[in-house]
């Protein structure tokens, strides 16, 4: 390859026993971060393409090939601080913040701590000397204290808000602590955001710094309140005629939007894009879900106690029920269309795979979802089919080792009639 022009890695080699191939990952890991490009691991290969068709592959991977990833690197630092950051749901999120080090080829100075049970586990402090390092050399963390500085204390997540000074609790069954008022001002700005983002509302243009500058003008206090914008309130904090005219347009469009997106924009703990049409297919309208019993949203697939006790308590709370009426009396649909054209894929199950000819994956989804079937991410006994397209990978091999039907797009569009 390196005489055909190909860029090869430098100083590859052919090792010819157990010993060799363990030294040279060895000498590998010894120079890796002095290589002009980050690597985590060392491949050793079979040199010899009879030998390699001879050893074959499993579904996933070819048996002639095995990778050695190396450890993370570690580094010591101090830390200064524990800050708590507060989300959506209300959860209070510990966050390191040390002296910087280098890792993995940037600078890091902060790591979140997760939750009370980590910082207890590894007994860190405030003043600690700690080792972090990149899990899989991407995400900061403390892996450990090395060592506490005299007379430090233990460390707890404080009982009270850091934004707003209401009671912070611990459900019984999380090892989450959580601020209790849904008017929290942390909450409510990254409660606006979710419910103008992509996939919920999609209100375009209303990103993080126009939802803050709205709650630092009092526009607004909730979502409902983004109904009764108009164009020269929107001025003022977008500055200019047509970007405000343009959030307006999108805010006003997205009263349209499917009654899966609301339940979904609505940030219910454990709800989300998939469990929020689940939702709607079963109950088909906002008034229904509202009144529906935890046995019976349990009844959903995919469904567990979990899930049905945290919509269900979520639909009784007096300011979600008041803020659903408020939507309501601003025109936001409340009522479920499934844009179902017939039944005639009931209770089959299909998994895609490749790239088919003339359909995106999402274009084919929505054709079978239409006919009443279900799209999957992974070939079971339970699929009915697999729609292939070209660069098929895994999951056309696993069908075949399975015996599922494998289909074309062409066979696919005569199935439905197209």
């Amino acid at each position: 390859m390196q005489s055909l022009g190909f860029t090869v890695i430098p100083d590859y080699r052919v090792v010819h026993t157990a010993d060799e191939v363990i030294e040279r990952i060895r000498e590998i890991g010894e120079m890796r971060r002095s290589l002009p490009f980050d690597i985590d691991g060392a491949v050793v290969k079979v040199n010899d393409f009879a030998m390699r068709n001879e050893i074959g592959f499993t579904t996933k991977v070819p048996k002639w090939a095995v990778a050695f990833k190396y450890p993370p690197e570690e580094k010591e630092t101090t830390l200064n601080e524990i800050e708590i950051n507060v989300g959506r749901t209300g959860a209070l999120t510990p966050v390191a913040v040390f002296d910087p080090v280098q890792l993995a080829g940037t600078t890091v100075s902060r790591a979140i701590l997760h939750n009370q049970d980590i910082i207890s586990d590894k007994d860190i402090r405030v003043g600690d000397r700690i080792l972090v390092r990149k899990a899989g050399d991407i995400i900061p963390e403390v892996v450990r204290s090395v060592s506490h500085r005299e007379g430090s204390e233990p460390y707890f997540i404080p009982n009270v808000c850091p934004i707003c000074g209401a009671e912070a609790l611990r459900d019984e069954d999380e090892a989450v602590i959580r601020c209790q008022n849904i008017d929290c001002p942390a909450q409510l700005a990254r409660s606006i955001e979710h419910f103008a983002s992509r996939n919920a509302m999609n209100i375009e243009g209303l990103g993080e710094a126009i939802v803050q500058q709205l709650l630092d003008n009092k526009f607004v206090s909730n979502v409902a309140d983004l109904y009764e914008l108009d164009v020269q309130t929107v001025m003022q904090v977008t500055g200019g005629m047509k970007s405000a005219e343009n959030l307006i347009n999108s805010i006003e469009n997205s009263k349209k939007a499917s009654l899966d997106r609301l339940v979904f924009a609505l940030g219910i703990r454990g709800i989300g894009q998939r469990a929020a049409k689940l939702l709607c297919e079963k109950f088909g309208s906002m008034e229904a879900i509202m009144e529906a019993l935890p046995l019976e949203i349990c009844s959903i697939d995919g469904f567990g106690d979990i899930m049905a006790d945290s919509v269900y308590n979520a639909m009784q709370e007096p300011h979600r029920i008041k803020l659903i009426e408020r939507l309501k009396n601003h025109g936001v649909n409340m009522t479920y269309d499934s844009g179902k054209v017939s039944d005639e894929l009931a209770g089959k199950t299909f998994v895609l795979t490749g790239t088919l000819p003339t359909l995106t994956r999402d274009q084919a989804k929505k054709l079978i979802e239409e006919r009443g079937g279900k799209c999957s991410g992974s070939v079971s006994k339970k699929t009915t089919y697999v729609l292939a397209g070209e660069e098929a990978g895994s999951k056309l091999t696993k069908a075949q080792e399975l015996g599922v039907t494998i289909i074309s797009e062409q066979e696919f569009r005569g199935m439905i009639g197209e």
